[in-house]
Parts: structure tokens; C-alpha cells; sequence
């Protein structure tokens, strides 16, 4: 069904893009180009991690039970019976009385059940003093515990990053199974666009949607295909939209979806293939267009470059998201409203916020401003059931970024 600015909820436009995802085939990379993948399947060790007990601290192996009491007044004595070097498996048992020294990561002596740090500790030749009790398993690492052969170690749907590709080390994985990134065809529509390299002329703006789409794309997990600027002429947007979706998984088109039923961009969609959404309950991002080309979605972004990002925000990441399996965690912060924030019931809203010391301060711009996506913290989403909320008020926002 053909819609032209009949304005559907957030939710709905959601759920038709994710009806239009394709699930990207599995590949094979290597540990070193796995980053930003999403993992395919779970990854479980091939063996345990630590692959024995061994301790977390330079001190004394001991029978916890031998410190019960233990204090600067009133010191237990132990006896040591040996030292542990880095590398060994020892036989030598450590029983009631005695202790043995034991380094940073070395294994564990049959029959000790903590280890003392050396901080807490003195050594009178062959006698250790210990002024501090420690309780069973106190400073050891037990094996198996950081990662085992029975625990996926990370799971299907997990983005990589540096953390996990140290994680993807320990458990053996010089192969890692992952999905594809999905490719996104970036089109930049309007005779007012030019370069970057040029200045602008009177009436001209630099082409911004491009390069602020691709960084998006990549932080997304997909791979941005720039398709170049296309002035406002049917035949030559037609050409290069034919192209993209034949070379790419999903098509953006920034610009071309403003408002009134002879709008170009959505009639040349609707006579492609299907024009799907034509209107969002979304501000800023209204009058976004949604169709299917060849069964791939085609979707066009306001031109406003904080719309266009919004946009971005609501609807692209999570296309990408379904299509490559991957399972996000949703990170929020929450401060108190330093000033009201109104909303229309009905419509879902983001706001640009600034987060400091638990306080969020809205940073109220007109969407073609592109400093209020740097002059923020994140963004405060105010549901569509929801007119806003009043000064003072505790609410969460989505950072735009977690270090």
C-alpha cells in the first residue's frame, strides 16, 4: 500500500524495516580483522581459563584457617616450607603451620586455600608473621573461573571490539565466525549541494548528510558506498538510485523528502519498486520516506543533517542491527531536568541533551544546526504516550558514545 505523509508510529516504521532486513551471510575473518564484526555464533574456550589455581598477588600461600585472629598486636607464625617460581607445577603440599611464597600468577600448592599479600606479612627467616586473617579462596584465582570449556566465553550477536578480540586470543581463535557487514548506498540529492573542498556560494551548502551517514554506518557496524551528489533531475537520480541498489544492501537518500505528494524522491521510489512510509511520528525526522526497491530498503533522510541524524539514530542503526544479528547493549544515564522539555502526545521526540554532574539540560536548536550534535552529551527520547516532562524531573538519556 502507497502512503504519502500518512504519519505512522516510530514503532511501526521499525517493524517494517525489519521485515525488509536480510539476514547477511556468515564469513570467516582472522583475529586481526575481526574488529567491529558481529559474532555468528558462540565462542567457547578450548580450554580452561587460568588452566590451574594460581594466585592474584605477591605473597604467602596459606591454610586460611592458620590466620583466623590474625593482627598487628597478635601475629600468627607460620613456617615456610618453600617458594613457588613463576612456570612451576609443585607437589609440595601446604599443611596447617606452614606457608609457601608464592608471585603474581604462579600455581597454587596442593592443600593452600589463600594466599596472603606480602604487604600483610613478615619474614624472620624461616618463620612468616601474618597480621592480617584472609578467608578460603582470598587472592587465588581457581581454574576455569575467568573463561571454562563449558561457558561460551562470548556470545552469538556480540559486536567486537578491542575487548573481545583479547577474549577471542585467550580462547584460541585465530578464525572467527561472523556475520557480513551489511553495505549502505549513501545518495546526496539537491542543486544546492557541492563538495566539501569547494566553498559554498551563495544559495550552496557543503555536503555534509554524506560524510555524517558513513561515519554512522561504520560506527553501526555496515560499510558505507558513497554514490556522490545528484542534482534535483528525475532521470539522473533514477540512474544512480538503479545502480545503488544493485551494488549495496540498503539505500540512503539525503534530501528529497520533503513534504507534498509530487515529492520526486518518493515517486521515483514508488514507481521502482514500493513506497512503503511516507511520514514518521518523529521529531525531528517527519517527513522520512521508507519504500523497498529489488525487496532492499530504500530510505530517505530530511536533509537537515541533525534530522538526517536522528533518523539515523531511530530507525538505520537498528535495520543494521537485525540484519547482521547483532544484540546491542542499551547503555543509559540519568540526571535531573535542569528545564521542562514539552512534547506532543503521540509523537516520539529526541531531544540533544548536556549531561553534567547528575543534571540534563536540553539543548533546544533547529535541526539544520549541526553544532548541537557536538555541543551534546546524547539523546533524551520522550515516548509518544508521554507530553514531555516538567523541570525536575529524573529521566534517562542515550549517550552518544561510552569510552
Amino acid at each position: 500500500m502507497t502512503r504519502f505523509l500518512s504519519v505512522i508510529p516510530v514503532d511501526s516504521a521499525r517493524q517494517i524495516l525489519a521485515g525488509l532486513a536480510r539476514t547477511m551471510p556468515e564469513k570467516t575473518v582472522t583475529l586481526e580483522e575481526s574488529l567491529g564484526y558481529v559474532l555468528r555464533s558462540d565462542i567457547i574456550s578450548d580450554i580452561d581459563i587460568p588452566g590451574f589455581d594460581r594466585s592474584v598477588v605477591d605473597g604467602y600461600a596459606v591454610c586460611a584457617a592458620d590466620t583466623i585472629g590474625a593482627g598487628e598486636s597478635i601475629q600468627a607464625m607460620l613456617n615456610l616450607i618453600g617458594h613457588v617460581e613463576m612456570g612451576d607445577i609443585t607437589s609440595k603440599a601446604v599443611i596447617p603451620g606452614t606457608c609457601m611464597y608464592i608471585p603474581t600468577g604462579a600455581f597454587l600448592p596442593p592443600g593452600a586455600d589463600a594466599v596472603v599479600m606480602v604487604e600483610y606479612s613478615e619474614q624472620i627467616g624461616d618463620d612468616v608473621f601474618i597480621s592480617r586473617p584472609v578467608a578460603v579462596g582470598e587472592n587465588i584465582v581457581r581454574k576455569g573461573e575467568d573463561f571454562s570449556r563449558e561457558i561460551p566465553a562470548l556470545l552469538a550477536g556480540t559486536r567486537i571490539t578491542s575487548r573481545e578480540m583479547g577474549v577471542l586470543a585467550a580462547c584460541g581463535m585465530h578464525d572467527v565466525p561472523v556475520s557480513s557487514k551489511p553495505t549502505v548506498a549513501i545518495i546526496s540529492t539537491g542543486n544546492e549541494i557541492v563538495p566539501v573542498q569547494n566553498v559554498p556560494k551563495s544559495g550552496q551548502i557543503r555536503d555534509v548528510n554524506t560524510y555524517l551517514c558513513a561515519g554512522f554506518i561504520q560506527e553501526s557496524g555496515g560499510i558505507p558506498i558513497i554514490m556522490g551528489i545528484v542534482r534535483d533531475d528525475r532521470q539522473l537520480l533514477e540512474q544512480v538510485l538503479h545502480r545503488a541498489v544493485d551494488e549495496a544492501d540498503i539505500v540512503l537518500i539525503s534530501g528529497g523528502s520533503s513534504k507534498g505528494e509530487r515529492d520526486m524522491c518518493a515517486d521515483i521510489i514508488a514507481g521502482s519498486g514500493e513506497m512503503l512510509v511516507h511520514g514518521i511520528a518523529l521529531s525531528p525526522g517527519k517527513p522520512t520516506i521508507i519504500g523497498k526497491i529489488k525487496e532492499k530498503p530504500v530510505i530517505g533522510l530530511p536533509g537537515h543533517p541533525a534530522s538526517a541524524y536522528v533518523v539515523l539514530y531511530a530507525l538505520v542503526r537498528d535495520l543494521i542491527h537485525v540484519m547482521t544479528g547483532e544484540k546491542p547493549k542499551k547503555i543509559s544515564v540519568s540526571g535531573v531536568l535542569t528545564a521542562p522539555v514539552p512534547s506532543a502526545k503521540g509523537r516520539e521526540d529526541y531531544v540533544r541533551v548536556v549531561y553534567q554532574n547528575d543534571t540534563i539540560t536540553p539543548v533546544f536548536g533547529k535541526s539544520g544546526l549541526t553544532n548541537t550534535l557536538i555541543s551534546s552529551d546524547g539523546l533524551l527520547c520522550i515516548p509518544a504516550s508521554c507530553e514531555g516532562y516538567e523541570k525536575g524531573t529524573r529521566v534517562s538519556f542515550e549517550p552518544w558514545s561510552i569510552a
